[in-house]
């Protein structure tokens, strides 16, 4: 059962002069990856075919994130009647596909499958905590608060199975860390990217390195501090290290850092764009 819907959300106290043009752009994004959780789940069904209890679960997880997703994208037609939806996803399902038909993880073991999945969920949550604060529209603000409410849930549920896969598989800490490191390198692959195409763009030719520019300078730029040391020490416990030592402290500056130096480059690369 769903914690929440969308007859509950007030919609009524919707005010378009406070909608941001940036915030709507990344939401629009946004609904279309949310939407997109079909494909994982068939993926990830795939991976766990033997595991029924978590199968369930997984079944869950996907309701829950196709809610997201129509949540923030019945938002963005309020701030914007033109959005076209269905449209949009057909264009992002068109260009970007995950392979769903695989025997085996592609992290190498199901315990690296779900520290993947609690790396996912720490950004999920990291970014709708940071766009609920961001965001001066009320009723966004309710939905992303009730959405990293959400994903805060799906990292425990993801973490919890991870560590019952680590009790049959052991697989090392410096496994588990290369796997959340990739992960997050992934961060800024075509899916981000192209559902920033597809839902504001279309009508001009994909390019990855422009689309990753226009997302990522407006993503980033609702990110406080906060917001990344919570998000690596979420990272940290995924991997089993110490989420509040010295580690902690100097991948948080170090991350903090990047972010900022990210900026920085964006922001002359779009100016010379």
């Amino acid at each position: 059962m769903l914690r929440w819907s969308l007859a509950d959300v007030p919609w009524d106290t919707f005010d378009p002069a406070k909608v941001d043009p940036d915030i709507l752009r990344i939401v629009k994004a946004a609904s279309m990856v949310e939407i997109n959780a079909d494909d994982y789940v068939r993926y990830l069904e795939r991976v766990f075919a033997q595991d029924a209890e978590l199968l369930g679960a997984i079944a869950h997880w996907g309701e829950e994130e196709a809610q997201h997703g129509n949540a923030l994208a019945a938002w963005a037609k309020l701030a914007d009647p033109d959005f076209d939806f269905a449209a949009a996803r057909a264009a992002f399902a068109a260009g970007f596909q995950i392979d769903t038909e695989v025997d085996r993880s592609i992290r190498g073991s199901r315990t690296g499958e779900l520290v993947a999945r609690c790396i996912v969920e720490t950004g999920t949550s990291s970014f709708y905590s940071a766009l609920a604060e961001a965001a001066e529209e009320p009723v966004l603000r309710f939905i992303c608060r009730k959405i990293a409410a959400d994903e805060l849930r799906h990292y425990k549920l993801f973490y919890d199975g991870a560590k019952q896969y680590q009790k049959a598989e052991g697989i090392s800490a410096w496994a588990r860390f290369k796997v959340a490191l990739a992960r997050i390198v992934e961060s800024e692959d075509d899916e981000l990217a192209y559902a920033y195409y597809a839902a504001n763009a279309v009508t001009v030719p994909y390019e990855r390195k422009r689309w990753t520019r226009e997302y990522a300078a407006r993503a980033y730029a609702i990110y406080k501090r906060p917001h990344i040391d919570r998000g690596i020490a979420m990272v940290l416990k995924a991997v089993g290290l110490n989420p509040t030592g010295w580690l902690h402290r100097a991948l948080s500056g170090a991350a903090w850092a990047f972010m900022q130096r990210r900026m920085r480059v964006l922001g002359r690369e779009r100016a010379a764009a």
